[in-house]
């Protein structure tokens, strides 16, 4: 922000009007200022305004200077300017957990001397046996990627106000993304967990069930609250989600996108679980009185508090291990909801309105394997009713 500071001398009234140009090489702030003189006769209000005018320009030449500027300093720039006003809490909070090993690497090099070969030399060390404190070994290519992407993100934004002529990171060459076919639930094991859940407690025989029938996000089950759902119409509407970050604690926000919002359809015997539910809450409601916390949430603990974003992933693990079954995580549901869709003969437009993806083709580069298998599944169907009426 440029700031005007008044002075009265022996040549009459003058303003310094001063704005910070970023830094140099050695980290110290540059500064450009610039006194002006009001012609004589002008106004207050003349000079209130030619002085914002100047202030506006003197704020817009920093932009043609500011390549001095260290990509550690513009990169919390970035986060202040845009990432905070832009990006949701999950994200913002990923962004900032990359930041620190990026910062290592290239955080002290200037704008305008940051070139691809930095950031390679940053991509390879990522890779290297230790890095990952884990396993041992170097970064999975997603992982890297996701710091790729911390990066590019900063100085596109660099390059689109001007600072750099261009993002050196489309020179920059990533590691191979290593495919791994999806650790899926088969129908009898999806069959065995549901049967599993007979004896549990109510708010996980809900919380698992709608997961596989709805194929909802972690998120949008625990956003869940009763006005959300219509018991006579036997749907389900996802409206927000329930998140958590280390800065913010547990919080509600927005769902994922826009197209995220929407309402399912639910079976008979999904809709009398939700009733008992709803009665077995309410039941703990009245005895709670006042220390109940969770308002509407249809996901409550025993103490009327709405659900951690961890106790799903937790019980289930626990519940898994006592009962001998699989625990491939929580997100595995979606995924074996989609398959039963597409396996059912649901075309990727309902597949992907049931997930609540913004568009098709994403519903298409997640499920391309299963939709392929489906209609070869549907072409020896076709094949042998042919050759059935030929006979």
């Amino acid at each position: 922000m440029a700031t005007v500071r008044k002075r009265e001398g022996k040549k009459g009234v003058s303003y310094q009007i001063r704005a910070s140009c970023g830094y140099d090489s050695r980290g110290k702030q540059i500064v450009r200022s610039e006194t002006w003189r009001p012609a004589p006769g002008m106004t207050p209000a003349q000079i209130k305004r030619e002085l914002e005018r100047r202030k506006v320009a003197l704020e817009a030449q920093e932009l043609t200077i500011s390549g001095a500027v260290k990509f550690e300093d513009f990169a919390e720039r970035w986060f202040k300017e845009v990432g905070e006003h832009t990006l949701r809490a999950n994200t913002l909070d990923s962004m900032r957990r990359r930041a620190a090993r990026v910062y290592q690497g290239i955080g002290h090099i200037r704008l305008d001397k940051l070139t691809a070969l930095h950031i390679q030399s940053l991509i390879n060390n990522l890779q290297e046996e230790g890095i990952n404190k884990t396993t041992g070994g170097g970064l999975a290519p997603s992982t890297i990627r996701g710091y790729m992407a911390f990066i590019s993100i900063v100085l596109t934004y660099a390059a689109k106000i001007g600072v750099i002529s261009s993002n050196p990171c489309s020179r920059v060459t990533l590691p191979a993304s290593k495919h791994k076919e999806k650790e899926v639930y088969t129908i009898q094991e999806a069959q065995q967990l549901l049967d599993s859940l007979q004896g549990a407690p109510t708010v996980w025989r809900v919380f698992f069930t709608l997961a596989i029938y709805g194929g909802f996000r972690r998120g949008e089950l625990l956003g869940l609250e009763w006005p959300d759902i219509d018991l006579e119409g036997q749907t389900i509407s996802i409206r927000r989600t329930s998140n958590y970050t280390k800065s913010k604690g547990m919080y509600t926000d927005t769902t994922k996108t826009v197209g995220s919002q929407r309402t399912v359809k639910m079976p008979l015997e999904v809709i009398s679980l939700l009733r008992s539910w709803k009665a077995e809450q309410a039941q703990q409601r009245l005895i709670l009185g006042q220390q109940w916390g969770a308002g509407d949430r249809v996901f409550t603990s025993d103490e009327g508090k709405a659900v951690a974003t961890s106790s799903p992933r937790e019980w289930l693990s626990r519940h898994c291990k006592r009962t001998g079954q699989r625990c491939l995580g929580i997100h595995v549901f979606r995924h074996l909801n989609a398959s039963l869709l597409i396996t059912g003969g649901a075309d990727v437009r309902t597949v992907s309105a049931m997930l609540g993806h913004s568009n098709t083709s994403t519903t298409l580069d997640l499920y391309a394997h299963t939709f392929q298998e489906a209609q070869a599944r549907a072409s020896e169907a076709v094949a042998d009713l042919l050759q059935a009426k030929a006979k």
